[in-house]
């Protein structure tokens, strides 16, 4: 059985060396020449962003564009001519800074429109629901139907027991919790109440009530059912048998999935665990985490003047939503000749009556309004002036007014104050001595997919506890933590006000820096750069020092509560041997190291074989399931070190908990888009609510590699079986594995590696894939189970020779 270590911080000497992306050479596009500074990488407020396609000539220049802190979405993929395509969040603007550093932007791939119809199809799935809610209950005041209705009742068996799934609408789900009771009979022509009760839960999304259901064991299959309200209104309803689809032996025929109707904001998913909890409560809690959020809140800020050398800064001393919003700012001409300058307030309006000459025009500068200002008792009790973005302040202002905003446009239900970050814990046993399992989400604001994949596997660990034994199994064997948003305060302000805002809410910029309203879509730190291993400040690569770059790591290591979480969950549970972090997108799957010093791209010390063994094997598992959903594979040219298959991360947190904390840490990044459709008429077209199923999928199997984990010190054997092919001098080959584990085959000769091709599986529901080959072909491969355990203890690094190997032929 693999044994994880410890790991303590090395020295360079101790690093090995990365082998980077095999890419053709290509000369690199010179920044533009001459004396003129090149213009600053940061976006204004106004700018609209999108998604935008990068072409790098080689790896070389694609860890120069990361080193520019542009803000990269999760995608690198290597074209057939060599070059890279890397997608960047970027204004026009900030294209053209990449344009002057001698970058090709390409053409735009997702942009603020398609997020916009994101939000209004959420926005119409919550309206439907709220308004059936709102028919059905007034049909049912007008005494025109029953405010209950029955939805489906499903009887099936599972191991020889029998199963009653139930799912009913009540007219007042919406406000009230009560459980409503389902009364049974035990066969055609008895009584209803003869085959017992079941209470069924109702089922709250995003606000609203969609039904109420549950399943429970039943000693004989029942024929009618009755639900009774408390109003006293009633239902009946025949019973339905349900049968699992052929093949589909993943779970139990009675277990219960598709937990997701809409996006969720921070707020959401947190009502959402502590619901959950409260249902389930000897199953799960809630455990607030120690850091607080610098929370969804800002100063009030004017920007008066019309260029850079009369631009003059307003920040509010109180928050916005503390006072800060009622306050006003006036540049007025006082309308004399000689008049000197002067600040008055009354109340919460601030007067700048500003100096004039003999002739009376006006003659103040930007600088000397910024210290009359700031002079002022009054005036700096209330607000705080500066130049702009560090200019001397030596034009003239003009007569100008503004009424300070913070610009921020959440509903009041979200709270403005510093904010709780919430995990839910489930196990039947939360003390420590079970093996544990942290998922973890929204480190980056603007991945609203990757949160349902929490919420979605929440639900279907204690929802199917009950009657899914698979399911009782992992709960009561692990210690599961799970944090559907680990930045709350950036993914408000990405739903409510700019939809791609990365990082948190926490401005850092200096007032002689970029701090100014303009710059406000452009603040925050990236969480999953800030933390303490292998880090910018250890001199890694892949983070910036600039307090607008898209990858700020932030002022020093975990200066940030929202890093200070994930790093205090795992420190304070040693139990925790697994993780997973959801980001989105790229569908790509990796694990450390994830982050590499220049020049010569040495990369924090590689897993040892063993623990590579693990990576590799319980990787392929978990796309197994992924990919039982729907038939999206995650590409081998998408798996592996992040360091290997996208580009340095310095500071990331699977780094942390590998390195630091000891932890086999993965991280899933979820789809093609950050906030696609939730619906897609495609099958296998971006869609949030497909992919909230399918990498539940995988997160649940990474719930039972770490159980599997525990025990497994057996090695897996294999082998080939051969049948005709319908080419003629072809035969079809699958392998025969004798527990569930990777294979990894060549048909060249050569020896099998992990580098060599992986064995997958043939599509949704269809078990594992059938290669095709010439008759006397040789294959070699090995396989490797999810605990590392390598078939015949070979060692794939290219000096083992005892690997499997047979010659197919047709009579085979």
């Amino acid at each position: 059985m693999s044994t994880i270590r410890r790991r303590v911080l090395g020295g360079s000497a101790a690093f090995a060396a990365l082998a980077g992306l095999v890419l053709t050479s290509m000369t690199p596009i010179s920044p533009a020449s001459g004396t003129e500074p090149l213009p600053e990488l940061v976006r204004d407020a106004g700018d609209e962003v999108a998604v935008v396609e990068v072409i790098v000539a080689d790896s070389a220049e694609l860890d120069r564009l990361v080193g520019t802190g542009v803000d990269l979405d999760h995608a690198a993929h290597a074209n057939p001519d060599g070059t890279i395509t890397a997608h960047a969040v970027i204004s026009d603007g900030e294209a053209d800074a990449l344009r002057a550093r001698g970058f090709a932007v390409g053409k735009s791939v997702h942009d603020e429109d398609d997020t916009e119809a994101v939000l209004a199809e959420r926005d119409a799935t919550i309206a439907e629901a709220v308004a059936a809610n709102e028919e059905f209950a007034e049909a049912a005041e007008a005494a025109e139907v029953s405010d209950v209705r029955i939805i489906r009742a499903d009887y099936y068996t599972s191991f020889g027991v029998g199963y009653l799934s139930v799912e009913a609408k009540w007219a007042d789900g919406q406000t009230n919790s009560s459980q409503l009771t389902v009364a049974r009979d035990s066969g055609p022509g008895t009584e209803i109440g003869s085959g017992g009760t079941q209470n069924i839960s109702r089922f709250v999304d995003a606000g609203v009530y969609l039904y109420h259901r549950g399943a429970a064991v039943v000693e004989t299959r029942p024929d009618t059912i009755r639900i009774t309200s408390p109003s006293g209104d009633t239902a009946t309803a025949k019973v339905e048998d349900w049968l699992p689809l052929d093949g589909d032996d993943a779970y139990g025929p009675n277990y219960q999935s598709d937990f997701i109707t809409s996006y969720l904001t921070p707020t959401e998913l947190y009502d959402r665990v502590k619901a959950l909890a409260a249902e389930f409560p000897q199953l799960a809690e809630i455990v607030q985490l120690p850091y607080e959020t610098n929370g969804y809140r800002r100063l009030a800020q004017a920007l008066l003047g019309t260029s850079t050398a009369n631009r003059v800064g307003i920040d509010s001393v109180a928050w916005g939503h503390e006072g800060g919003n009622d306050l006003s700012v006036a540049f007025v001409d006082p309308g004399a000749a000689d008049s000197p300058l002067s600040v008055s307030v009354t109340g919460d309006d601030i007067t700048v009556s500003l100096a004039t000459d003999a002739s009376g025009a006006i003659t103040s500068t930007a600088a000397q309004v910024v210290a009359a200002i700031n002079a002022a008792p009054a005036a700096s009790a209330l607000v705080t002036a500066y130049t702009y973005r560090g200019n001397s302040g030596s034009g003239v202002v003009s007569a100008a007014s503004a009424d300070l905003t913070d610009g921020l446009s959440a509903p009041e239900t979200v709270s403005r104050d510093p904010h709780p970050v919430y995990a839910i814990r489930v196990g039947k046993t939360r003390d420590g001595s079970k093996p544990g399992v942290l998922a973890y989400a929204q480190e980056h604001a603007r991945e609203w997919v990757p949160p349902l994949v929490t919420i979605e596997t929440a639900e279907r660990l204690l929802r199917n506890y009950a009657q899914d034994a698979e399911t009782k199994k992992l709960v009561n064997a692990l210690d599961i933590w799970i944090v559907p948003s680990v930045n709350p305060d950036g993914g408000h302000y990405s739903f409510y006000d700019f939809n791609s805002q990365r990082k948190n809410m926490t401005n850092h910029c200096p007032l002689t820096g970029s701090a100014d309203f303009n710059a406000r879509n452009s603040w925050g730190v990236d969480n999953n750069r800030n933390y303490d291993t292998y880090s910018l400040f250890d001199g890694y690569d892949g983070a910036s020092t600039s307090c607008t770059s898209g990858t700020y790591a932030g002022p020093s290591e975990l200066s940030e509560p929202e890093s200070s979480n994930i790093d205090w969950i795992a420190g304070e549970n040693p139990n925790i041997r697994f993780a997973m972090n959801l980001h989105s997108s790229g569908n790509y799957f990796m694990w450390s190291p994830g982050a590499y010093a220049l020049p010569g791209r040495v990369s924090a010390p590689r897993p040892t074989l063993e623990e590579e063994s693990y990576f590799w094997g319980a990787s392929a598992r978990i796309l197994s399931e992924i990919k039982r959903y729907r038939g999206l594979s995650v590409t081998p040219a998408r798996t592996g070190p992040i360091a290997d298959v996208l580009y340095s991360a310095a500071g990331n947190s699977g780094d942390l908990l590998w390195y630091k904390h000891g932890i086999y840490a993965w991280n899933f990044e979820v789809g093609t888009q950050f906030q696609p459709p939730f619906e897609n008429e495609n099958p296998t077209g971006a869609s949030a609510h497909a992919e909230s199923q399918e990498f539940a999928n995988g997160l649940v199997e990474l719930m039972r590699v770490a159980r599997d984990f525990e025990t497994d010190d057996k090695r897996p054997s294999s082998k080939v079986v051969v049948s005709a092919s319908a080419e003629p001098g072809m035969v079809d080959v699958m392998f025969d594995t004798s527990e569930p584990a990777a294979v990894f085959y060549t048909i060249d000769g050569s020896k099998p590696t992990y580098a060599s091709t992986l064995y997958a599986s043939a599509g949704v529901r269809e078990g594992a894939e059938t290669i095709t080959v010439p008759a006397g072909t040789r294959i070699n491969w090995f396989s490797v189970d999810s605990a590392g355990n390598v078939e015949r203890n070979y060692k794939p690094d290219g000096s083992g020779t005892n690997f499997s190997s047979t010659t197919v032929r047709a009579s085979s």
